[in-house]
């Protein structure tokens, strides 16, 4: 049988990985904890892009999705001893983009009055996990930065708007499938 990938090489057997460039870091490494956590993210994206979503929505997403290679890529090279790639990098124009779709899908939904609860039906639930997640990869770029690894404020900003877009979502697809929202009652005991 002839081998059409080269799926698996050995090379991390011993726990390491090797970051763009070659640099070998072992499989904790911050900025491996980063970019698998962006992996990490665009696989509950594909998660939620196989639900029934509006059209303008899916498009959005699979944007997204486009743009986390981009990020995963940026986190994966050690810029003091790789050139960092143009296909790497995110723009201001980027960060705008997200902005929009952001007020876009906020303009679609009740002023919040309350905290929400996460859930409110299949689409929104995973919404809701994708918003979790995108925390989890800011506060691993937030270690890098005090680490040492500076990550750029472009890079920040988008992974940031990113939580911000994915609650957005999940509120406007739970008053889409249900009607209303389900939000915390501080009485219940």
């Amino acid at each position: 049988m002839t081998k059409k990938s080269l799926l698996y090489t050995g090379g991390g057997d011993k726990g390491t990985t090797s970051l763009v460039g070659g640099e070998r870091v072992p499989k904790f490494h911050p900025r491996i904890e980063a970019y698998g956590t962006i992996d990490e993210l665009n696989s509950f994206i594909g998660l939620l892009c196989s639900e029934q979503l509006l059209k303008e929505d899916y498009e959005f997403l699979f944007w997204i999705q486009h743009k986390l290679f981009t990020i995963g890529s940026y986190l994966a090279t050690n810029q003091e001893n790789t050139e960092l790639r143009i296909e790497s990098r995110i723009f201001p124009e980027t960060i705008e983009k997200i902005e929009h779709e952001i007020d876009r899908l906020d303009g679609a939904v009740p002023k919040m009055k309350a905290f929400v609860l996460p859930g409110g039906g299949r689409q929104a639930s995973i919404a809701h996990i994708c918003r979790t997640i995108a925390r989890r990869a800011e506060r691993h770029m937030c270690r890098m930065n005090a680490e040492g690894a500076s990550v750029e404020e472009p890079v920040m900003k988008f992974v940031n708007r990113l939580s911000d877009y994915f609650f957005s979502l999940a509120r406007k697809e739970e008053f889409r499938i249900k009607g209303y929202e389900t939000t915390w009652n501080k009485d219940i005991d």
